[in-house]
């Protein structure tokens, strides 16, 4: 899962819970420890969405559908792809409004800016001013996003080509999506984080 439906995910009402959701992406091993309770609960909840999601036989159906060329990165596609959908179709998903909710998340992550590891303190001014969350919801910010992380890894790879398989293979990836959703909404509802130790 990307930034956007992580947050959707884990969002519990508190800014706690969206900054954590997003953190889990920049906290790797036990640095989870470093943050307050509620944070690393989320940041552990993400780490449950990212197994779930990776073993699940409909998000791997839609690697599947990805050209084999694109190789270990299949996955960031379908995880990005897949915050495409839920952007599109947000309504769907949530009563208030794509980009007064992304508002929320952006100012969450503020107060808790100066806990950020050093990826994250350079990432998080870009993803408020040009709306990271919400602009997935557009065919050719994907395609900006897409050539944004190609240029964050540390390997040669076709990320930017991507857009090119979303517009191949978008009917029967949105039908991925959705039955997918589906399945991880029930999974978090169902999933007991615990006490961080």
């Amino acid at each position: 899962m990307n930034y956007l439906a992580h947050v959707y995910l884990s969002d519990d009402g508190t800014p706690e819970s969206l900054v954590g959701a997003l953190l889990g992406d920049f906290v790797k091993g036990d640095d989870h420890r470093n943050y307050p309770p509620a944070i690393q609960r989320a940041i552990l909840l993400h780490r449950k969405i990212d197994a779930f999601t990776d073993a699940h036989a409909t998000f791997r159906r839609s690697k599947r559908r990805i050209d084999p060329l694109f190789r270990h990165t299949r996955g960031i596609l379908v995880d990005l792809f897949y915050d495409h959908f839920l952007a599109r179709d947000w309504p769907d998903y949530h009563p208030r409004p794509l980009a007064e909710y992304t508002q929320r998340v952006y100012a969450a992550l503020g107060l808790y800016q100066d806990l950020f590891p050093p990826r994250l303190q350079q990432a998080y001014p870009l993803m408020k001013r040009d709306d990271w969350l919400s602009s997935y919801g557009e065919l050719e910010n994907v395609g900006r996003a897409l050539q944004g992380l190609s240029r964050r890894l540390q390997v040669p790879n076709r990320l930017p080509e991507g857009l090119a398989e979303l517009k191949r293979h978008y009917t029967g990836l949105e039908a991925d999506f959705r039955e997918f959703f589906e399945a991880v909404k029930s999974f978090v509802a169902s999933t007991e984080v615990g006490s961080p130790s």
